[in-house]
């Protein structure tokens, strides 16, 4: 990759995590709906390791995933009943997202909008569920947490399905912006296929 390519690369990149980031935690609401909101970065993390590669989905992960953490840290409530702001949880789930995207790099699914969506909906699937067994397991490490009382209409319809749904919806105008106003040219995308395509073969999920 030429010099001009490389910063291009690396000031839209920039700008999208900037931008989608401050979207997130200043319009919350607007993002929502019946109590869960659109996951912006997420998707866009995704779906960068989708169209992008192994190599871009991690690193562009890991870096949404700090300015989340800063931004936004997640809140737990530790074993001795004390509620602690984490740091680190942001950049480990949006590096497993990039990893994750990446890893439906196959030659039949290569750049398909399709299988982007379903990349977008696996992941956001995976990540609730994994959220909520995480969550109900933290409940018997420390009690004080209290018991985990959601019941199965509201983890699978209410909120993994609903939370899938609106990442979808969201991930359209993500898809869009990365396709014509992306890090790689629109006129350079069909030239570099064979090695986008051997940077997800070299990294399938099972190979993570």
């Amino acid at each position: 990759m030429d010099r001009r390519k490389l910063i291009r690369k690396i000031l839209v990149y920039a700008i999208y995590i900037l931008l989608l980031s401050s979207l997130q935690v200043s319009y919350p609401g607007r993002l929502g709906f019946g109590g869960q909101t659109a996951d912006i970065t997420f998707v866009f993390v995704v779906l960068v390791g989708y169209f992008f590669g192994f190599k871009d989905g991690v690193i562009v992960g890991l870096i949404t995933g700090l300015v989340r953490d800063c931004l936004a840290p997640i809140a737990v409530v530790g074993i001795d009943g004390t509620v602690r702001v984490t740091a680190g949880i942001g950049m480990l789930v949006m590096f497993l997202a990039g990893a994750v995207g990446a890893s439906f790099f196959t030659k039949r699914m290569h750049r398909n909008v399709p299988f982007a969506f379903v990349s977008i909906a696996f992941t956001t699937l995976l990540y609730k569920i994994s959220g909520h067994f995480m969550a109900y397991s933290w409940t018997f490490i420390a009690p004080a947490v209290g018991s985990y009382d959601l019941g199965v209409y509201e983890i699978v319809v209410r909120s993994c399905l609903l939370q899938t749904l609106l990442n979808l919806i969201a991930g359209i105008p993500i898809l869009l912006l990365l396709r014509f106003a992306g890090p790689v040219a629109v006129s350079d995308q069909r030239k570099s296929s064979d090695d986008v395509i051997a940077i997800g073969e070299e990294n399938s999920w099972l190979q993570i």
